[in-house]
């Protein structure tokens, strides 16, 4: 009976240092959390698009955690190709096909996010738009 108390109390002490961990790189990264939150989206004029190839990149937030880097193409004055050129995160190419997918098939920025990537859609639209500003400017 010693011995299944000792293995239950080892258990329990492991358990208290992954939720204590959990919960650490919780409160670490809620910084970061909340600024993608209110990270805005900007309501870019996608009539006013001159055609070529433009470059746009998000810093990715206090920690750096979701810098991206795209290429995007507009033709005919139309958002026509998103590519991601660089990304912090191990992002499915699912994931960057669908999002941005929503955007050259609505053709704004306005797109639903992907559900339980919020944040991170939100900074790789940012990245988007701030190519989009490029594409205003020329």
């Amino acid at each position: 009976m010693k011995r299944k108390g000792k293995v239950g109390m080892v258990i329990a002490v492991i358990a208290g240092v992954i939720v204590l961990g959990l919960g650490g790189a919780l409160l670490f990264t809620s910084g970061e959390r909340k600024e993608g939150k209110n990270l805005p989206i900007a309501a870019v004029d996608f009539k006013k698009l001159k055609d070529g190839t433009y470059v746009g990149e998000y810093e990715g937030g206090s920690y750096k955690m979701r810098a991206n880097k795209v290429q995007v193409t507009v033709s005919s004055g139309k958002v026509t190709d998103i590519k991601i050129l660089m990304h912090k995160e191990n992002q499915t190419p699912e994931f960057t096909g669908k999002l941005y997918g929503r955007v050259i098939e609505s053709q704004s920025l306005q797109v639903d996010t992907i559900s339980g990537a919020t944040i991170t859609s939100k900074a790789y639209l940012k990245s988007v738009e701030n190519a989009l500003v490029k594409a205003q400017e020329k």
